[in-house]
């Protein structure tokens, strides 16, 4: 069944088209909320749904086949009539919208469906982050809250389109990106009972490089410490640049102990770097780690001071191995 038309659907499309993200590119920023999503809710399928005029358009999408679909045949369309709103089909063989809905009758068996819409700056709705599955599930089984957390997060990397919320040297998110994504994430894990670890980072003889080797070495290095980050964490991980050497991650669903072995990966890739890299200069990191636990409600940031104090005990360390003459 087509869903009405939402009252601002004119001022709807301008805006999306306003934005200039149809048909783009993949991007890492949009798909780490995907595979998070994915994770957390044990769906088959996740996407974020954009609606244009007569097809859904897959800025991200987990398990789905092709990069748009029909908007006649898309729940997505029925729930951007409720801006703020979650909308949960429990199975969709039993609603009398979607159970004789092709994509429900055929490949690839839509049963369950959550999706809740995502707004543009302006509060247009744009379309929807939502999880899809082929397995009834009741609503008791699902935290619509997480939805909504993460659905924030997708609103936000959109705003980053015409706010700065990314460092433009290394890709990641800055300072800025971080406290706006981070604190969903956190709001997500504390809604799933998850604990979460944040990771310090300090990228050590940052001026020695610069005074031996120029800024461009410099900035160079800062670039490989963002891709070695992001090579040794996972996809769903969210790292960030807080400014000049310093980096940060957060793990969600995340222990120390998994950390640590995170943490290890990252050491391993530095000396798998410094072993083959023609640069004039090795790369090494200074880290730090503090857990949030499942229960605990500190504020993210406390929690990212703590993992700063465990990295600047680690470097203090390094210097005090240092020999003296």
């Amino acid at each position: 069944m087509r869903a009405e038309l939402p009252p601002d659907e004119p001022r709807r499309l301008a805006a999306l088209q306003a934005l200039k993200i149809l048909d783009t590119e993949p991007e890492e920023r949009f798909d780490r909320i995907t595979r998070l999503a994915q994770r957390l809710f044990g769906t088959s399928m996740v996407t974020v749904s954009l609606i244009d005029s007569d097809r859904v358009w897959f800025k991200s999408a987990q398990g789905v086949a092709g990069e748009e679909d029909l908007r006649e045949v898309s729940f997505c369309q029925h729930t951007i009539l409720d801006p703020g709103m979650t909308m949960v089909v429990e199975d969709a063989t039993l609603d009398a919208r979607f159970a004789d809905n092709p994509r429900v009758t055929g490949d690839p068996n839509v049963r369950f469906y959550a999706g809740h819409p995502v707004a543009a700056p302006g509060g247009e709705q744009l379309g929807t982050l939502c999880v899809i599955d082929d397995k009834p599930r009741g609503a008791d089984e699902f935290d619509a809250e997480v939805l909504v957390e993460l659905a924030a997060m997708v609103e936000a990397e959109i705003s980053s389109l015409s706010l700065a919320i990314g460092d433009e040297l290394t890709g990641l998110s800055n300072r800025r990106g971080f406290e706006m994504l981070g604190e969903r994430l956190v709001a997500a894990a504390r809604g799933l009972g998850l604990p979460f670890t944040v990771v310090y980072a300090d990228l050590d003889n940052m001026k020695p490089i610069n005074d031996s080797h120029g800024h461009e070495a410099g900035d160079r290095a800062l670039a490989e410490t963002a891709a070695l980050l992001e090579e040794s964490l996972r996809g769903s991980d969210l790292i960030a640049r807080l400014g000049g050497d310093e980096f940060c991650a957060l793990l969600v669903d995340t222990g120390f102990e998994t950390a640590t072995v995170a943490l290890a990966r990252v050491d391993q890739a530095l000396e798998r770097r410094n072993a083959t890299t023609g640069e004039p200069f090795g790369l090494s990191l200074s880290l730090g780690l503090t857990e949030s636990p499942s229960g605990d409600e500190s504020p993210l940031w406390d929690v990212v001071a703590a993992a700063d104090a465990a990295m600047l005990e680690a470097k203090r360390a390094k210097k005090d191995r240092i020999p003296r003459r």
